[in-house]
């Protein structure tokens, strides 16, 4: 199709709907309420200090997190956009233990909507750039209602995801398979234009993105890569500059764009990894490789495991190919 700077995101969904024949406008309009939900919180998220939405609920996730209030706003948001739309049969969030089952009262659609509805909210009350987070998988039961085989998918089952980023300005990026698009919210029109065309994560980065203060935790093949990472070569453009800003999809975006990894690795604290599969690695994993990138545990492509719980996490080593590749093999033993 014809694209160009400045299109709205809603034109550009239509347009990419006609060149799909069998396309009924299902998945579509999925994507117009969830952008809808983008811009709910994203003006919410602008007037945080004024709306006293900084106050902790008192609530915790279940990942122990004390949530704030702007985290059960976002919840609430996507909830609320998406359960009466007819085009979801359930929904998953990681603010959430169980599923998210749409009222019997509405009608259900035949798309699963894995979602976390605000990354990097303990953030939120020091202005940094958060997120919210997305994963659009076809229902596999039989049912009318969707069920719990219906949100424990693998990510290569994935058929769309992308997140919003709410900072200096709001932005959507997402794929639907067939590459990687971003829109900018113009605050004044209400509208998501297309701004980040075709994005192309580069093959090689200069950035890299860890928690330094876990180091004592990593494991030895996570120490050696960040230490390589850290000395002068020419030839591998080393060293590398840091960057971590404590926010998944800010410092994805970042390195989206310009490329470079970001770790989040097993170690001794997290055994198991820290991020979830479902609602941040799947989603995000997408997205990298269809710009290009990729997306590992370390041992094993990130959209290949097969989830047995809706809060499972996952080591997710992501980013520039050639780097995550070459993390493999630190942490593999072959270097």
């Amino acid at each position: 199709m014809a694209v160009r700077t400045g299109m709205t995101m809603e034109r550009f969904i239509i347009e990419e709907q006609r060149t799909h024949p069998a396309a009924r406008g299902e998945f579509s309009g999925l994507l117009t309420q969830i952008a809808l939900a983008g811009k709910i919180i994203s003006s919410e998220v602008n007037k945080a200090g004024l709306a006293e939405a900084l106050g902790l609920t008192g609530r915790t996730s279940p990942q122990g997190v004390q949530a704030q209030g702007l985290d059960e706003f976002a919840q609430k948001t996507f909830v609320s956009s998406l359960d009466h739309s007819g085009y979801l049969c359930i929904m998953g969030s990681e603010s959430v233990e169980n599923m998210i089952e749409i009222p019997p009262d509405f009608p259900c659609g035949s798309y699963v909507l894995m979602f976390d509805p605000l990354d990097g909210s303990s953030n939120i009350d020091v202005n940094v750039n958060i997120g919210s987070i997305f994963s659009i998988l076809k229902k596999k039961s039989h049912g009318e209602q969707g069920t719990l085989e219906d949100c424990l998918q693998k990510g290569t089952f994935q058929v769309g995801a992308g997140y919003i980023v709410y900072g200096s300005s709001t932005m959507i990026v997402y794929s639907t398979g067939y590459g990687v698009n971003g829109f900018t919210l113009d605050p004044g029109l209400g509208e998501f234009l297309l701004s980040h065309p075709n994005i192309r994560m580069p093959g090689r980065g200069k950035i890299y993105s860890i928690n330094e203060g876990n180091r004592v935790y990593w494991q030895e093949g996570t120490r050696r890569y960040i230490e390589y990472l850290k000395e002068a070569d020419k030839d591998t453009g080393r060293p590398y500059s840091a960057r971590y800003i404590g926010s998944l999809v800010a410092d994805f975006h970042r390195n989206l764009l310009k490329g470079g990894i970001f770790l989040y690795p097993k170690d001794k604290k997290f055994p198991q990894g820290k991020l979830r599969l479902l609602y941040e690695a799947n989603p995000l994993a997408f997205i990298s490789e269809q710009a290009g990138g990729a997306a590992s545990t370390g041992f094993e492509r990130i959209m290949e495991i097969t989830p047995t719980e809706l809060q499972q996490r996952t080591p997710v080593i992501i980013g520039s190919k050639e780097d995550v590749a070459v993390y493999e093999e630190f942490i593999q033993g072959k270097r």
